[in-house]
C-alpha cells in the first residue's frame, strides 16, 4: 500500500504546517511563515535551522513487517540519524553520515501488532515522500499539545543520534503532541513569540538561557516571559533553567546566578512552574560531547530525569 502526500500527513507528528514540493516531497515546518521570515532577517545561522526535522516522527498502529520512504535531505547541521523504534525498542539506525542526499529507507520489523515510530534526523532538514508499507496503519493518539521552545539542546545537538534527544527520550513516556521550536544557538528573544494561527497549545515548555547567561541585565527574559503571557494567556508553562556545563568552569558562578535570576522573574506568574536544569543530569564531562551539548548518555537521564520533575511538579 502506498500513501499518498494527504495520507502521509495523518501519520506525521511535529510539524505546524506542511506543503508539497515541486517533485513531490513533502515538506514540514514547525514555525510560521511569519517567524521564518524574522529569523532569515536576523541571522543566517537561526534560519538554517528554523527548518530542520527536529522531534518530527512518523507514528502509527500495525501489522506490517516491512515499509519504506524516498527521502531527500537538503540541509545538515551534524550527521544524526533515521531512526526505527518498536514498541518503545530502537531496531534501526541509518545515520546521515553514511547516506547519500537523496535516496530510499527500507525497515524491517517482526510480525504482529505493534507500534512504531520513525524519528527524522534532528539536525537536517529532510523531506519525504512514497511511503510503502505492506499492511494497513492507523495513526496513534497522542496527548496533550505542548509547544517546546529552547536552544540546540532542545533541538537535537550533542547526542548524534535523533531518538537520543532529551526532548525525544522524554516525550516517549510523556506522549505529549508537541511541536519543538528549539533552535542552535537561540537566546531568551519576544521577536519569536507570535500567534500562531489555527494553533493552540494546552502546554509550553522552555529551555533558554545557556547562550546568555554572561549578559549584565535580565532585561530579554523579562520582556520575553510578558510577551509570552500577552500571546498565551495563563496557560500552564514549565521554565527549565539552563543545565550544568564544563566549558567555562570559572563562569559556573556566574550561570548559577542567572538561573537563579531566571527562577525570580518566573515567580512572578502564577502559571510557570520552574525546574532546575542544574538538577537534571551529572555535573560531569563524560556525559557532554562537548562540555556543553549533551552526549546520548547525558540525553537519556536528561530526558528521564525531566519526566520524575514534571511528574512530581504536576505539570
Amino acid at each position: 500500500m502506498k500513501l499518498s502526500n494527504e495520507q502521509l500527513k495523518e501519520i506525521y507528528y511535529g510539524a505546524y504546517s506542511m506543503c508539497e514540493t515541486d517533485d513531490g516531497y513533502l515538506q514540514s515546518f514547525q514555525y510560521t511563515q511569519q517567524q521564518m521570515e524574522y529569523f532569515k532577517e536576523s541571522l543566517d545561522f537561526w534560519y538554517d535551522r528554523c527548518m530542520a526535522s527536529s522531534a518530527k516522527t512518523l507514528e502509527f498502529s500495525t501489522k506490517a513487517t516491512k515499509f519504506s520512504f524516498e527521502y531527500k535531505i537538503i540541509w545538515v547541521g551534524s550527521e544524526d540519524s533515521f531512526e526505527l523504534v518498536v514498541d518503545g525498542l530502537i531496531t534501526k539506525i541509518y545515520y546521515v553520515k553514511d547516506l547519500p542526499k537523496e535516496g530510499k529507507l527500507t525497515f524491517e520489523m517482526p510480525t504482529g501488532d505493534k507500534k512504531v515510530m520513525v524519528y527524522l534526523p534532528a539536525d537536517a532538514t529532510v523531506l519525504i515522500r512514497n511511503f510503502e508499507i505492506d499492511a494497513d496503519l492507523i495513526p496513534v493518539e497522542k496527548g496533550e499539545k505542548v509547544l517546546w521552545m529552547g536552544d540546540s539542546i532542545t533541538q537535537g545537538f550533542g547526542p548524534l543520534r535523533s531518538a537520543h534527544t532529551y526532548v525525544s527520550v522524554a516525550n516517549r513516556l510523556l506522549n505529549y503532541d508537541i511541536i519543538n521550536q528549539g533552535i542552535g544557538g537561540y537566546i531568551y528573544d519576544k521577536n519569536v513569540l507570535v500567534d500562531m494561527e489555527g494553533y493552540s497549545p494546552e502546554k509550553i515548555i522552555v529551555s533558554l538561557g545557556t547562550n546568555q547567561y554572561g549578559t549584565e541585565t535580565m532585561k530579554d527574559v523579562e520582556e520575553y516571559y510578558e510577551r509570552l503571557l500577552e500571546v498565551y494567556g495563563d496557560r500552564p508553562v514549565l521554565c527549565i533553567t539552563p543545565i550544568w556545563r564544563g566549558d567555562s568552569p570559572d563562569g559556573l558562578e556566574v550561570l548559577a546566578r542567572f538561573c537563579e535570576n531566571i527562577k525570580n522573574i518566573c515567580a512572578k506568574y502564577p502559571n510557570i512552574t520552574v525546574v532546575e536544569g542544574f538538577k537534571l543530569l551529572p555535573h560531569a564531562s563524560e556525559y557532554f560531547l562537548d562540555n556543553l551539548h549533551p552526549n546520548a548518555l547525558g540525553s537519556e537521564i536528561y530526558g528521564r530525569n525531566l519526566v520524575l520533575a514534571i511528574q512530581e511538579a504536576g505539570f
